[in-house]
Protein backbone atom coordinates (compact mmCIF):
# COMPACT_ATOMS: atom_id res chain seq x y z
CA UNK A 1 0.00 0.00 0.00
CA UNK A 2 2.95 2.32 0.45
CA UNK A 3 3.06 3.22 -3.25
CA UNK A 4 -0.47 4.64 -3.29
CA UNK A 5 -0.96 8.40 -3.18
CA UNK A 6 -4.27 8.06 -1.37
CA UNK A 7 -6.48 5.24 -0.05
CA UNK A 8 -8.50 3.19 -2.51
CA UNK A 9 -12.03 2.07 -1.82
CA UNK A 10 -10.72 -1.43 -1.23
CA UNK A 11 -8.16 -0.33 1.38
CA UNK A 12 -10.74 1.82 3.18
CA UNK A 13 -13.15 -1.11 3.27
CA UNK A 14 -10.36 -3.28 4.61
CA UNK A 15 -9.63 -1.03 7.59
CA UNK A 16 -13.33 -0.48 8.28
CA UNK A 17 -13.95 -4.24 8.20
CA UNK A 18 -10.96 -4.88 10.49
CA UNK A 19 -12.32 -2.32 12.96
CA UNK A 20 -15.73 -4.02 12.94
CA UNK A 21 -14.12 -7.40 13.65
CA UNK A 22 -12.08 -5.86 16.48
CA UNK A 23 -15.23 -4.40 18.02
CA UNK A 24 -16.91 -7.80 17.83
CA UNK A 25 -14.00 -9.50 19.61
CA UNK A 26 -13.82 -6.81 22.29
CA UNK A 27 -17.60 -7.04 22.85
CA UNK A 28 -17.15 -10.67 23.86
CA UNK A 29 -15.38 -9.45 27.00
CA UNK A 30 -16.05 -5.72 27.37
CA UNK A 31 -19.55 -4.34 27.91
CA UNK A 32 -20.19 -0.89 26.44
CA UNK A 33 -17.34 1.68 26.38
CA UNK A 34 -17.88 2.16 22.64
CA UNK A 35 -16.41 5.68 22.53
CA UNK A 36 -13.35 4.62 24.55
CA UNK A 37 -12.73 1.68 22.22
CA UNK A 38 -13.00 3.88 19.13
CA UNK A 39 -10.49 6.39 20.53
CA UNK A 40 -8.06 3.59 21.40
CA UNK A 41 -8.30 2.23 17.85
CA UNK A 42 -7.87 5.70 16.36
CA UNK A 43 -4.75 6.18 18.51
CA UNK A 44 -3.40 2.79 17.48
CA UNK A 45 -3.83 3.43 13.75
CA UNK A 46 -2.36 6.94 14.19
CA UNK A 47 0.70 5.63 16.09
CA UNK A 48 -0.41 7.61 19.14
CA UNK A 49 -0.84 6.85 22.85
CA UNK A 50 -3.78 7.22 25.25
CA UNK A 51 -4.14 8.39 28.83
CA UNK A 52 -7.24 6.75 30.36
CA UNK A 53 -8.75 8.49 33.37
CA UNK A 54 -11.47 6.87 35.45
CA UNK A 55 -12.31 5.56 38.90
CA UNK A 56 -11.24 2.01 39.85
CA UNK A 57 -13.33 -0.93 38.69
CA UNK A 58 -14.25 0.30 35.20
CA UNK A 59 -12.36 -2.54 33.43
CA UNK A 60 -9.58 -0.33 32.09
CA UNK A 61 -6.96 -3.05 32.58
CA UNK A 62 -9.23 -5.72 31.08
CA UNK A 63 -9.96 -3.50 28.08
CA UNK A 64 -6.28 -2.94 27.31
CA UNK A 65 -5.28 -6.59 27.70
CA UNK A 66 -8.24 -7.73 25.57
CA UNK A 67 -7.30 -5.24 22.84
CA UNK A 68 -3.75 -6.63 22.78
CA UNK A 69 -5.09 -10.18 22.58
CA UNK A 70 -7.46 -9.35 19.72
CA UNK A 71 -4.58 -7.76 17.80
CA UNK A 72 -2.21 -10.71 18.35
CA UNK A 73 0.26 -8.36 20.04
CA UNK A 74 2.55 -8.84 23.02
CA UNK A 75 1.30 -7.13 26.20
CA UNK A 76 3.01 -5.85 29.35
CA UNK A 77 1.34 -4.42 32.42
CA UNK A 78 3.50 -2.12 34.54
CA UNK A 79 2.11 -1.27 37.98
CA UNK A 80 3.44 2.18 38.81
CA UNK A 81 4.32 2.61 42.49
CA UNK A 82 6.34 5.22 44.46
CA UNK A 83 9.38 2.91 44.65
CA UNK A 84 9.45 1.99 40.94
CA UNK A 85 12.75 2.88 39.29
CA UNK A 86 13.36 3.83 35.62
CA UNK A 87 15.38 0.64 35.05
CA UNK A 88 12.35 -1.39 36.19
CA UNK A 89 10.62 -0.09 33.06
CA UNK A 90 13.32 0.23 30.43
CA UNK A 91 15.61 -2.60 31.47
CA UNK A 92 19.28 -2.51 32.44
CA UNK A 93 22.75 -3.74 31.52
CA UNK A 94 23.96 -6.77 33.46
CA UNK A 95 27.37 -8.46 33.64
CA UNK A 96 27.39 -12.20 33.00
CA UNK A 97 30.02 -14.79 32.28
CA UNK A 98 30.33 -16.29 28.79
CA UNK A 99 30.46 -20.01 29.50
CA UNK A 100 32.34 -20.79 26.29
CA UNK A 101 35.15 -18.24 26.78
CA UNK A 102 35.07 -17.62 30.51
CA UNK A 103 35.08 -13.85 29.92
CA UNK A 104 32.58 -11.48 31.50
CA UNK A 105 30.32 -9.62 29.10
CA UNK A 106 27.75 -6.85 29.40
CA UNK A 107 24.30 -7.87 28.23
CA UNK A 108 21.17 -5.76 28.02
CA UNK A 109 18.21 -7.23 29.90
CA UNK A 110 15.05 -5.70 28.34
CA UNK A 111 12.39 -4.31 30.64
CA UNK A 112 8.60 -4.71 30.28
CA UNK A 113 8.41 -1.69 27.98
CA UNK A 114 9.66 -3.86 25.13
CA UNK A 115 6.21 -5.11 24.15
CA UNK A 116 3.70 -4.02 21.52
CA UNK A 117 1.05 -2.82 24.01
CA UNK A 118 2.03 -1.30 27.36
CA UNK A 119 -0.44 -0.72 30.17
CA UNK A 120 1.08 1.91 32.47
CA UNK A 121 -1.28 1.33 35.38
CA UNK A 122 -1.77 4.28 37.76
CA UNK A 123 1.04 6.21 36.10
CA UNK A 124 0.62 9.16 38.47
CA UNK A 125 1.63 7.03 41.49
CA UNK A 126 5.32 7.10 40.58
CA UNK A 127 7.76 10.05 40.91
CA UNK A 128 8.56 12.25 37.88
CA UNK A 129 11.98 10.62 37.40
CA UNK A 130 10.33 7.27 36.72
CA UNK A 131 7.53 8.82 34.67
CA UNK A 132 10.21 10.36 32.47
CA UNK A 133 11.49 6.89 31.59
CA UNK A 134 8.56 6.69 29.17
CA UNK A 135 9.28 9.97 27.37
CA UNK A 136 11.92 8.73 24.94
CA UNK A 137 10.07 5.49 24.22
CA UNK A 138 6.78 7.27 23.49
CA UNK A 139 8.26 9.95 21.27
CA UNK A 140 11.35 8.40 19.65
CA UNK A 141 10.26 4.73 19.75
CA UNK A 142 13.55 3.82 21.36
CA UNK A 143 15.23 3.47 24.76
CA UNK A 144 18.80 4.55 25.48
CA UNK A 145 20.65 2.52 28.12
CA UNK A 146 24.39 2.91 28.59
CA UNK A 147 24.67 5.07 25.44
CA UNK A 148 23.18 2.26 23.34
CA UNK A 149 19.83 2.76 21.65
CA UNK A 150 17.35 -0.08 21.67
CA UNK A 151 14.43 0.12 19.24
CA UNK A 152 10.88 -0.51 20.44
CA UNK A 153 8.50 -3.09 19.04
CA UNK A 154 6.37 -2.12 16.07
CA UNK A 155 3.53 -1.34 16.55
CA UNK A 156 4.05 0.30 19.93
CA UNK A 157 1.11 1.61 21.97
CA UNK A 158 1.18 3.02 25.51
CA UNK A 159 -2.13 3.09 27.36
CA UNK A 160 -1.73 4.73 30.76
CA UNK A 161 -4.36 4.93 33.49
CA UNK A 162 -4.81 7.33 36.36
CA UNK A 163 -7.36 7.72 39.12
CA UNK A 164 -9.01 11.18 39.22
CA UNK A 165 -10.20 11.02 42.84
CA UNK A 166 -7.24 9.84 44.92
CA UNK A 167 -4.61 12.54 45.40
CA UNK A 168 -2.65 11.16 48.37
CA UNK A 169 0.58 9.51 47.24
CA UNK A 170 0.29 10.71 43.65
CA UNK A 171 2.59 12.78 41.44
CA UNK A 172 0.68 14.78 38.81
CA UNK A 173 2.02 14.24 35.31
CA UNK A 174 4.12 17.19 34.07
CA UNK A 175 2.80 18.99 30.99
CA UNK A 176 5.65 17.56 28.87
CA UNK A 177 4.61 14.04 29.84
CA UNK A 178 0.91 14.65 29.19
CA UNK A 179 1.73 16.18 25.81
CA UNK A 180 3.16 12.82 24.66
CA UNK A 181 -0.32 11.31 24.87
CA UNK A 182 -2.43 11.75 21.76
CA UNK A 183 -5.70 11.51 23.71
CA UNK A 184 -6.85 11.87 27.26
CA UNK A 185 -9.90 9.58 27.43
CA UNK A 186 -12.44 9.82 30.24
CA UNK A 187 -13.73 6.36 31.19
CA UNK A 188 -17.17 6.87 32.73
CA UNK A 189 -19.59 4.69 34.67
CA UNK A 190 -21.65 2.20 32.63
CA UNK A 191 -25.37 2.63 32.04
CA UNK A 192 -27.87 0.59 34.09
CA UNK A 193 -28.27 -2.06 31.39
CA UNK A 194 -24.52 -2.26 30.79
CA UNK A 195 -23.79 -2.67 34.49
CA UNK A 196 -26.45 -5.36 34.73
CA UNK A 197 -24.76 -7.24 31.87
CA UNK A 198 -21.38 -6.85 33.60
CA UNK A 199 -22.87 -8.38 36.74
CA UNK A 200 -24.29 -11.33 34.79
CA UNK A 201 -21.02 -12.02 33.00
CA UNK A 202 -18.66 -11.68 35.94
CA UNK A 203 -20.64 -13.61 38.57
CA UNK A 204 -21.34 -16.72 36.49
CA UNK A 205 -19.32 -19.50 34.92
CA UNK A 206 -19.38 -18.23 31.34
CA UNK A 207 -15.91 -17.75 29.81
CA UNK A 208 -15.13 -16.27 26.42
CA UNK A 209 -12.14 -16.50 24.12
CA UNK A 210 -10.89 -13.65 21.96
CA UNK A 211 -9.62 -14.46 18.47
CA UNK A 212 -6.77 -12.43 16.92
CA UNK A 213 -7.95 -10.15 14.11
CA UNK A 214 -4.81 -8.36 12.90
CA UNK A 215 -1.11 -9.19 12.88
CA UNK A 216 1.63 -6.62 13.64
CA UNK A 217 2.48 -6.44 9.92
CA UNK A 218 -1.15 -5.74 8.97
CA UNK A 219 -1.40 -3.06 11.65
CA UNK A 220 1.71 -1.38 10.23
CA UNK A 221 0.16 -1.34 6.76
CA UNK A 222 -3.04 0.22 8.13
CA UNK A 223 -1.01 2.83 10.04
CA UNK A 224 0.69 3.76 6.76
CA UNK A 225 -2.73 3.99 5.14
CA UNK A 226 -3.85 6.64 7.65
CA UNK A 227 -1.09 9.01 6.46
CA UNK A 228 -2.43 8.77 2.89
CA UNK A 229 -5.91 10.08 3.71
CA UNK A 230 -6.38 13.50 2.08
CA UNK A 231 -7.45 16.53 4.06
CA UNK A 232 -8.52 19.86 2.60
CA UNK A 233 -6.64 23.10 3.20
CA UNK A 234 -9.78 24.47 4.78
CA UNK A 235 -9.81 21.75 7.46
CA UNK A 236 -6.12 22.33 8.15
CA UNK A 237 -6.87 26.04 8.70
CA UNK A 238 -9.89 25.11 10.83
CA UNK A 239 -7.70 22.87 13.01
CA UNK A 240 -5.06 25.59 13.32
CA UNK A 241 -7.74 28.12 14.24
CA UNK A 242 -9.03 25.88 17.06
CA UNK A 243 -5.60 25.23 18.53
CA UNK A 244 -4.06 28.68 18.11
CA UNK A 245 -7.05 30.30 19.84
CA UNK A 246 -6.04 28.51 23.04
CA UNK A 247 -2.84 30.55 23.30
CA UNK A 248 -3.32 33.56 25.52
CA UNK A 249 -0.73 35.62 23.67
CA UNK A 250 -2.30 34.97 20.24
CA UNK A 251 -3.60 38.15 18.58
CA UNK A 252 -6.98 36.62 17.73
CA UNK A 253 -7.56 34.71 20.96
CA UNK A 254 -11.13 35.24 22.26
CA UNK A 255 -11.69 37.10 25.50
CA UNK A 256 -12.83 34.03 27.47
CA UNK A 257 -9.49 32.37 26.68
CA UNK A 258 -7.52 35.35 27.99
CA UNK A 259 -9.63 35.40 31.15
CA UNK A 260 -9.64 31.67 31.95
CA UNK A 261 -6.56 30.01 30.46
CA UNK A 262 -3.00 30.18 31.76
CA UNK A 263 -1.50 28.03 29.03
CA UNK A 264 -2.62 26.78 25.63
CA UNK A 265 -1.89 23.86 23.32
CA UNK A 266 1.25 23.53 21.20
CA UNK A 267 1.84 22.30 17.63
CA UNK A 268 1.59 18.64 18.65
CA UNK A 269 -2.14 19.21 19.23
CA UNK A 270 -2.54 20.22 15.58
CA UNK A 271 -0.65 17.15 14.41
CA UNK A 272 -2.68 14.79 16.58
CA UNK A 273 -6.00 16.38 15.60
CA UNK A 274 -5.26 15.94 11.90
CA UNK A 275 -3.84 12.42 12.23
CA UNK A 276 -6.68 11.37 14.50
CA UNK A 277 -9.26 12.81 12.12
CA UNK A 278 -7.73 10.82 9.24
CA UNK A 279 -7.84 7.60 11.27
CA UNK A 280 -11.40 8.27 12.49
CA UNK A 281 -12.55 8.81 8.90
CA UNK A 282 -11.11 5.44 7.86
CA UNK A 283 -12.52 3.68 10.92
CA UNK A 284 -15.94 5.01 9.92
CA UNK A 285 -15.55 3.89 6.31
CA UNK A 286 -14.66 7.22 4.67
CA UNK A 287 -11.61 8.04 2.54
CA UNK A 288 -11.64 11.75 3.37
CA UNK A 289 -11.68 13.89 6.51
CA UNK A 290 -14.84 15.78 7.47
CA UNK A 291 -15.24 18.66 9.89
CA UNK A 292 -17.10 16.34 12.28
CA UNK A 293 -13.90 14.27 12.69
CA UNK A 294 -11.99 17.34 13.91
CA UNK A 295 -14.82 18.38 16.21
CA UNK A 296 -15.27 14.89 17.67
CA UNK A 297 -11.60 14.66 18.65
CA UNK A 298 -11.19 18.21 19.95
CA UNK A 299 -11.82 17.31 23.60
CA UNK A 300 -9.67 14.15 23.78
CA UNK A 301 -6.78 16.00 22.11
CA UNK A 302 -7.05 19.35 23.91
CA UNK A 303 -8.36 18.64 27.40
CA UNK A 304 -4.93 17.70 28.82
CA UNK A 305 -3.04 20.38 26.89
CA UNK A 306 -4.91 23.37 28.32
CA UNK A 307 -4.19 24.77 31.77
CA UNK A 308 -6.89 26.90 33.37
CA UNK A 309 -5.80 29.80 35.59
CA UNK A 310 -6.55 30.11 39.29
CA UNK A 311 -9.68 32.22 38.79
CA UNK A 312 -11.23 29.74 36.36
CA UNK A 313 -10.28 26.77 38.53
CA UNK A 314 -11.87 28.36 41.59
CA UNK A 315 -15.10 28.78 39.63
CA UNK A 316 -15.10 25.14 38.55
CA UNK A 317 -14.35 25.84 34.89
CA UNK A 318 -13.02 22.73 33.12
CA UNK A 319 -10.97 22.44 29.96
CA UNK A 320 -13.84 20.49 28.37
CA UNK A 321 -16.08 23.49 28.94
CA UNK A 322 -13.55 25.77 27.27
CA UNK A 323 -13.23 23.42 24.28
CA UNK A 324 -17.02 23.56 23.87
CA UNK A 325 -16.79 27.36 23.83
CA UNK A 326 -13.98 27.24 21.27
CA UNK A 327 -15.98 24.98 18.97
CA UNK A 328 -18.98 27.30 19.25
CA UNK A 329 -16.82 30.36 18.54
CA UNK A 330 -15.08 28.87 15.48
CA UNK A 331 -17.12 28.84 12.23
CA UNK A 332 -16.83 25.58 10.33
CA UNK A 333 -17.80 27.11 6.99
CA UNK A 334 -14.78 28.13 4.91
CA UNK A 335 -16.03 31.57 3.83
CA UNK A 336 -16.98 32.57 7.37
CA UNK A 337 -13.62 31.43 8.72
CA UNK A 338 -11.61 33.29 6.08
CA UNK A 339 -13.53 36.56 6.30
CA UNK A 340 -13.77 36.79 10.09
CA UNK A 341 -11.47 39.60 11.26
CA UNK A 342 -10.39 37.69 14.37
CA UNK A 343 -9.26 34.66 12.40
CA UNK A 344 -7.51 36.82 9.83
CA UNK A 345 -5.27 37.94 12.70
CA UNK A 346 -4.62 34.33 13.67
CA UNK A 347 -3.76 33.28 10.11
CA UNK A 348 -1.49 36.30 9.67
CA UNK A 349 0.74 35.57 12.70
Amino acid sequence: MSDLSQPTNGSVDRLSAATSRLREQLARVIVGQHDVIELMLVALFSRGHCLLEGVPGLAKTLLVSTLAESLNLTFSRIQFTPDLMPADITGTDIIEENKSTGHREIRFLPGPIFSHVILADEINRTPPKTQAALLEAMQERQVTVGRIRHQMSNPFLVLATQNPIEQEGTYPLPEAQQDRFMFKVLVTYPSFEEEAEVARRTTGTLSTNVEPVLSPLEIGELQDLVRMVPISEHLIRYTLALVRQTRVSEAGAPEFVRQQLAWGAGPRAVQFLILGAKARALVRGRSHVAVEDIQALAKPVLRHRLVVNFAAESEGVTTDHLVDELLAATPAHEDQLLHDERFQKIFAT
